[in-house]
């Protein structure tokens, strides 16, 4: 990638930590925010939009000839399943699967929540109407049987030394169809249906999340009173996740549904830490790489 790699930095040469200054003090004031969890929902959708847009910004403006607002000057495609897709089919792991992965590592699926750069828009498709309180049907066997196909479709591509041309193609489908279904099923659904559905990468984040040690549970004072279940945009709090006491493999700690739990039943865990220490740990982690992501969103 070109360097230097801050916004800031790039017009005006010395002046990045002007930038990384703006950045710390927008990362105490979210953090502050999303700690009280009667504005941490309206918050996290809030942050998460300004970072797609500030990333697509960047995107349009580079496209438009601003050359100092592209990462490489090659385009790519910014849809997540690429990621995956990119580093299988060129068989070599790049900037953003290495990005991906140490997210992974560090705050577990918070990739899903506050991260990603197309996820925010389904986020705003399933909140545009009522979170549904259904579950969405069937949604493993898709899941994973678009996952398996996606991956050996790829692999097949590269087998076979297909051009390039087809895989363009296969991208630029798998983006239509996302786009689709973030305009038009997620707010139906009252469902992150694109991220939790469909995307590949939210597929890989729903076991990977397990190599992190932060999890969020469901304490045995919970009153089974549903009410979480009306929050949840990942599905990931059904009738059965609450009997179960644990949110379900779509959970990325989000804390959208903390807010709805009367008796604060519904905890962040971290080794032996108390739940709330456990909280602000994922939050300072989370928001520490959501700012760092700000400093850089480039493609």
């Amino acid at each position: 990638m070109k360097m230097p790699m801050l916004l800031v930095e790039r017009f005006f040469p010395g002046w990045g930590w002007t930038e990384i200054i703006l950045l710390a003090g927008y990362a105490a004031f979210l953090i502050s925010k999303l700690y009280d969890v009667r504005t941490s929902a309206l918050w996290r959708r809030r942050s998460w939009m300004i970072f797609a847009v500030f990333f697509f910004g960047q995107l349009v403006a580079g496209l438009l000839g601003c050359d100092k607002c592209l990462m490489t000057g090659q385009l790519h495609f910014p849809i997540p399943a690429i990621i995956l897709g990119g580093a299988v089919y060129r068989l070599h792991i790049g900037f953003m699967p290495i990005l991906f992965l140490s997210t992974v590592i560090l705050s577990g699926p918070a990739w899903c929540s506050q991260l990603c750069y197309f996820g925010a828009f389904d986020n705003v498709g399933a909140y545009s109407r009522k979170i549904s309180t259904k579950r969405i049907i069937n949604r493993n066997a898709i899941k994973n049987s678009f996952f398996v196909l996606f991956l050996a479709g790829t692999i097949l591509l590269r087998m076979i030394n297909a051009p390039v041309v087809y895989a363009i193609a296969g991208a630029s489908v798998i983006g239509v169809v996302g786009v689709l279904i973030v305009i038009f099923i997620s707010p139906r659904k009252g469902k992150m249906t694109h991220c939790t559905s469909w995307c590949p990468i939210g597929t890989m984040i729903q076991y990977l999340k397990f190599a992190n040690p932060f999890r969020m549970t469901i304490n045995q004072g919970c009153t089974e009173c549903m009410l979480c279940t009306t929050k949840c945009p990942y599905d990931a709090l059904n009738r059965e996740d609450v009997l179960n006491r644990k949110p379900g493999l779509t959970c990325t700690y989000c804390g959208d549904c903390l807010d709805s739990c009367q008796g604060s039943h519904i905890e962040y865990r971290f080794f032996k830490l108390s739940p709330e220490k456990s909280r602000i740990l994922w939050l300072i982690i989370t928001v520490t790489l959501h700012a760092v992501f700000m400093g850089f969103a480039r493609m």
